[in-house]
């Protein structure tokens, strides 16, 4: 997608999206076939339910048909929400994976799979897991030594719920 196709995309789409109360995290046209396919990611605090992706695709779609920001030709357009293992990128990414493992990729190529237990302007507080029985122990991580981040999915941690009960 050319620059400025993006740029009027997300000129468009951004005050649709924030009258949602939702961030926009991606605009992506590419092609499927004959067809192009836009694709629009949005994400917030809570997540994204089903039916606001479904109210804000007819939205969009009313938007994109009474404009010509998507030129000529047929395209198919898709709203959803960042998957699980999207890579962290913002800091309000890293905001909401507080609490959850993460694995990082440091700036001078070691890697690291650590809890997100805090976030402020500087970088990250983090439980790294003992290792063999022994204790987890505290790190803090600037942002500027992060090269990259994605957050870890987890099928036997315990809800803190479940561990109250």
């Amino acid at each position: 997608m050319s620059t400025t196709q993006s740029e009027r995309l997300r000129g468009l789409l951004e005050p649709l999206v924030s009258a949602k109360e939702l961030d926009l995290e991606e605009i992506e046209v590419s092609r499927a076939g004959r067809r192009r396919v836009l694709r629009v990611v949005v994400d917030s605090e809570d997540g994204v339910e089903l039916d606001t992706c479904a109210e804000l695709s007819r939205v969009i779609a009313d938007t994109l048909d009474a404009t010509d920001a998507m030129g000529e030709g047929e395209y198919v357009l898709e709203v959803s929400s960042p998957g699980a293992d999207r890579p962290l990128t913002e800091h309000r990414h890293y905001v909401r994976a507080t609490g959850r493992l993460a694995k990082l990729t440091l700036a001078d190529g070691g890697e690291l799979v650590a809890r997100v237990l805090g976030v402020d302007d500087e970088g990250l507080d983090l439980e790294v897991p003992g290792v063999k029985g022994r204790k987890p122990t505290a790190r803090r991580i600037a942002f500027d030594e992060i090269a990259g981040a994605r957050v870890e999915i987890e099928f036997n941690r315990k809800d803190k719920k479940e561990e109250e009960a």
